[in-house]
């Protein structure tokens, strides 16, 4: 995968309404394709933040989210109703901050960087998130597109995110989810540009990974998701397309937060979009053919 050689700081987009400050963020290396999920994990350790798309090639990348123990299982039905945008890998116990997926991983400090929710309110942008950790908190680890990307390359399909250097778009969508319990909220969904020639191939090595979101929930004019404009994203960085190609949108591990923002759950700890936790799984697990 080509990796753009001008890495600037950039900042990642977010609600207007749920800005904690300017946080201006280091995308990660040129190099970073080619680090273990170890190493990945013990540079955001010390402080390395920036979006994770095309890091640690080959391994398998997730969402986070860590609840209540007494919203747990609200969390567990809404992804189970919702399993396109809430696809589980791993579910720990309450406190505990490992998981399976990562041999000698702390959930705490191994992502980028992490969002604080207080009754739906985003109120810090850490990137260690000791300080706030409960011993009564359920992690979630959920299945992420960044993911499929290294089948994409692999099928030719351009990442024009990856090649312009920025976090890949994410919108707020007119489709609710499924409620489940205390949580509701609309659907996230994330943005590519393809080419038509390529359009096929993304849609058939994405639908082979359903683990992590599999194929696109729609390919096309944004405004049937309910999405006004392209080059205002509610999370990530706007993209520029090339003149034929056509916005393809997946489902979007994001959409938990949403329900955050809707259902105010009185905690929550969540990764900051783009930024995801590196597991030491490889991609080819999760291929069903």
């Amino acid at each position: 995968m080509n990796r753009t050689d001008d890495r600037l700081t950039t900042l990642i987009g977010a609600p207007a309404t749920h800005m904690a400050g300017d946080l201006p963020l280091t995308l990660v290396d040129e190099h970073a394709h080619a680090w273990s999920p170890a190493e990945a994990r013990t540079r955001f350790r010390a402080g390395l933040a920036g979006p994770t798309a095309g890091v640690a090639a080959g391994h398998t990348q997730v969402n986070l989210i860590s609840l209540p123990a007494d919203w747990a299982y609200d969390m567990m039905q809404f992804c189970l109703r919702n399993p396109k945008a809430c696809p589980v890998l791993d579910v720990t116990d309450p406190g505990d901050r490992t998981t399976v997926l990562a041999d000698g991983a702390d959930l705490r400090t191994d992502l980028p960087r992490y969002r604080v929710w207080r009754d739906g309110e985003l109120v810090d942008e850490p990137t260690d998130v000791r300080g706030y950790w409960r011993d009564d908190l359920v992690t979630f680890l959920i299945g992420c597109s960044f993911t499929f990307e290294w089948a994409l390359s692999g099928a030719g399909v351009p990442l024009r995110h990856i090649e312009q250097g920025r976090n890949v778009p994410m919108y707020t969508t007119g489709r609710q989810c499924r409620p489940a319990g205390r949580l509701r909220g609309p659907l996230v969904v994330s943005m590519r540009p393809v080419p038509p020639e390529h359009l096929a191939a993304a849609i058939r090595e994405s639908s082979l990974l359903p683990a992590v979101h599999g194929s696109p929930v729609h390919c096309g004019d944004p405004a049937s998701l309910g999405i006004d404009d392209l080059g205002r994203p509610d999370f990530g960085d706007p993209v520029d397309l090339e003149p034929d190609d056509i916005p393809v949108f997946w489902a979007c591990g994001v959409t938990p937060q949403a329900a955050v923002m809707a259902s105010r759950p009185p905690f929550a700890l969540t990764h900051a979009p783009g930024q995801m936790f590196l597991t030491d799984a490889r991609d080819e697990q999760y291929r069903v053919a």
